[in-house]
């Protein structure tokens, strides 16, 4: 054992102490963050206008700051763009992540001297949680691999402007720097497929322990690294053991991942934003993500079958249940201020606080009153390929309103790895999959309003070529695994 890793399993203990002081305190770890938000943008522009110098308690919060969104808060972040100071946080932020928007372009989100190291810290953290509960700590030894942006940054007005992955690249520890690949060099190249083409010649001959990234994108990675070396992920990097991911749910790819590394490896799940850094998972026993109730975000739950009625009900940590769909509402020390992410999340565990990221609040098929969420189709996805040998790359969901005959039906665009034998059963077996998740699906099949599901296959990295036509080949797009409408299956379908 090296003296680094044991170095890591010190520092581990002492993280896991601490998180135990927060974590076991969870109603006042939120109210001790609300307190000093509050106080802190006390004289900003938006403290102002919306009255903090009166405001005492969550209930005077609730009544001076609703819930915006990006377009709500724009007015706002303009000026802080333009570099005007006191805004919506203390001076001038350190950065703005600027991340691909809907109806507003670009969006820049704005990071902080006081919300930057939380970033940092977590994802630390979620290693050593790791590192405490297993014991196993001899990766920090081998060469680490993390998939992200270009860490090129523009500056303007005395703001650096960057992608969220590109801005952490600046603030990997020093005992980590040896450690750390691609280069620098390498990972400033911004076309996505000639990076990774350069990521596989920079590593395949290294001894890589720890690979993290988002599933689509290491999927790719690691495919190209089987055509370069002809042999399995597992046997190249024979040492690596350690997957930490993030932006989507895993469980969809873990069979391909398996197959491809030819072994099980253990896995992180992480849940940052450029928002923040919300959850990360601290036990390899333990279902969902612990939620960081101390790191400098005050959070609010809406009931997403409530979220777009006049007056939804605003509920604080103290008050969430278990299972139930939540729209997570934030107020952060980088002057976000009851916002909405657009993630909806669900509660695995109330001690500690514990979620599972279930979809976005847009990103939902209820075309027939169905409202059918992501974690919904992910698992059924995941239990119509249990006991098969069908393997799934990438899928989106959407549904069919007006088929050509025949009643309307949920469509789902699979793109498979290997097939399953019979495509009629796998279909079947979606199908009887959603009904049990969700009864308002199963009302309208028994009552003759929709059909069963309709699988379509697409061709080989038809989805690679989807989101290479619109420019959201790598980094941290991701597709959405469902929508109310048929605007990407139709352009999937032109592809």
């Amino acid at each position: 054992m090296s003296v680094k890793s044991i170095a890591a399993k010190i520092f581990a203990k002492k993280i896991y102490t601490k998180t135990q002081a927060w974590s076991t305190n969870p109603v006042a770890s939120q109210q001790a963050v609300f307190k000093n938000l509050i106080k802190d943008a006390k004289k900003t522009e938006f403290g102002v206008d919306h009255n903090f110098g009166e405001i005492k308690t969550f209930e005077d919060f609730a009544k001076n700051v609703p819930i915006r969104d990006y377009e709500d808060l724009k007015i706002y972040v303009e000026k802080v763009v333009n570099g005007e100071e006191n805004i919506l946080w203390k001076g001038k932020p350190l950065y703005f992540a600027k991340t691909s928007g809907t109806t507003s372009g670009a969006k820049y989100i704005p990071l902080t001297k006081d919300s930057m190291p939380y970033h940092i810290e977590a994802a630390r953290n979620a290693i050593l949680h790791y590192v405490h509960e297993t014991g196993n700590a001899d990766f920090v030894d081998g060469k680490m691999i993390f998939l992200q942006g270009s860490p090129i940054l523009e500056v303007k007005h005395g703001i650096k402007f960057g992608r969220l992955s590109g801005i952490v690249a600046h603030f990997i520890p020093k005992y980590l720097q040896k450690n750390r690949m691609p280069s620098w060099e390498t990972n400033c190249i911004e076309d996505w497929e000639t990076k990774i083409d350069a990521i596989v010649e920079e590593t395949i001959n290294e001894n890589m322990t720890v690979i993290s990234g988002i599933p689509s994108w290491v999927q790719m990675y690691f495919e190209r690294l089987h055509q370069k070396g002809g042999k399995s992920v597992g046997e190249i990097f024979k040492n690596f053991n350690l997957f930490i991911y993030g932006g989507v749910n895993y469980e969809p790819y873990r069979a391909k991942f398996e197959n491809l590394i030819g072994r099980k490896v253990d896995s992180i799940e992480l849940f940052p934003a450029s928002e923040g850094f919300f959850a990360y998972q601290d036990s390899q026993k333990e279902k969902g993500m612990l939620l960081l109730l101390n790191a400098g975000i005050f959070y609010e739950f809406v009931k997403s079958d409530e979220f777009y009625s006049d007056k939804p009900r605003r509920y604080t940590i103290g008050e969430v249940e278990l299972g139930v769909n939540y729209v997570l509402i934030i107020s952060t020390n980088a002057g976000l201020w009851g916002y909405n992410i657009g993630d909806t999340v669900q509660f695995t565990s109330l001690k500690p606080y514990r979620i599972i990221v279930s979809g976005r609040i847009k990103h939902y098929i209820s075309a027939f009153g169905e409202h059918v969420i992501a974690k919904e189709v992910e698992s059924a996805l995941q239990e119509a390929m249990e006991g098969t040998t069908a393997r799934v790359n990438e899928f989106t969901v959407a549904p069919q309103i007006t088929p050509d005959s025949g009643l309307p039906y949920h469509e789902w665009f699979i793109e498979f790895e290997n097939e399953p034998d019979d495509i009629v059963a796998f279909s079947e077996a979606i199908d009887d999959a959603m009904r049990k998740q969700n009864m308002y699906y199963d009302d309208l099949i028994v009552g003759n309003i929709l059909r069963k599901v309709v699988v379509t296959t697409v061709i080989k990295n038809g989805f690679q070529d989807y989101m290479k036509s619109i420019g959201k080949l790598g980094g941290q797009n991701k597709i959405p695994r469902l929508s109310d409408n048929r605007n990407i299956v139709d352009l999937l379908n032109k592809v």
